[in-house]
């Protein structure tokens, strides 16, 4: 089964390598036979699904989680081996379409408005008169 990343973008199935063992923690009398985590890697360097410019911003975006170019998503939340696949496969997905997003515009500095400038001198202003009824009257 393909990989639907965006409909520009499809991994196929032969690219993704899939890797079994059995999941830690508590589980009961099954849990010794089932392998139930799943690894999912993908070779990001030699998969045919992008061009070069989507290689080299992977490459650039995912550079902490690529490793001699291949990617890998681990997961053993659940006790089914299948649902912990479609997970992979969400996870795997989600990665590589936030690494081939575009980049958000840069934010354009603004100044306040006179009015909030006026409420923000205001609520200054009603807190420091606060405080000075706090005060002792002065001796004078």
């Amino acid at each position: 089964m393909d990989l639907e990343v965006s409909p520009a973008l499809t991994i196929p199935s032969s690219e993704l390598g899939w890797r079994f063992s059995r999941s830690s923690g508590p589980g009961g009398q099954h849990v010794n036979t089932s392998d139930s985590r799943v690894e999912l890697s993908w070779n990001v360097g030699t998969s045919a699904a992008l061009s070069e410019g989507q290689r080299l911003m992977l490459a650039t975006r995912l550079g902490r989680r690529l490793i001699d170019g291949v990617i890998t998503v681990a997961v053993s939340e659940q006790r089914s081996q299948l649902r912990n696949r479609e997970i992979a496969l969400a996870r795997l997905s989600d990665l590589v379409a936030e690494g081939l997003a575009p980049e958000a515009a840069p934010r354009r500095a603004t100044k306040p408005t006179r009015g909030s400038n006026r409420r923000r001198l205001a609520a200054k202003e009603r807190r420091a008169a606060t405080k000075r009824q706090r005060k002792r009257p002065s001796a004078e």
